[in-house]
């Protein structure tokens, strides 16, 4: 994703414009496979997220899930390091677009 900030500059006798541009990129982890330890994947998935065990476990079934979106190549790595030591199979990715990235909840999903 690349931001884009244009600022000004007054001078006394002109006005400049320039633009800066950040290269810096997010990450989505993506859970392709859950394995045969669902619940130890559904646990660091609740560590990841903050969201309760139910939760995570109906998350974690419904794949490709994408666990967290839009963090930095570093937490993402760490990220996709637990699950894949809790038996998933998990990647990153770079950051899809917002109305594509964010998880939805199937109907019938209880909310809080």
């Amino acid at each position: 994703m690349v931001t884009e900030h244009t600022e000004y500059v007054e001078h006394t006798e002109h006005t400049e414009y320039f633009e800066l541009v950040c290269d810096h990129v997010d990450y989505d982890v993506v859970v392709t496979d859950p394995g045969a330890r669902m619940l130890d994947v559904a646990q660091v998935v609740r560590r990841l997220t903050g969201l309760g065990l139910w939760r995570s476990k109906v998350l974690v079934t419904e794949i490709p899930a994408v666990v967290l979106d839009g963090v930095p190549q570093a937490d993402a790595e760490t990220a996709v390091a637990a699950l894949r030591e809790a038996g998933a199979r998990a990647e990153t990715r770079v950051e899809t677009r917002a109305e594509t990235r964010q998880w939805q909840p199937p109907p019938g999903f209880p909310t809080p």
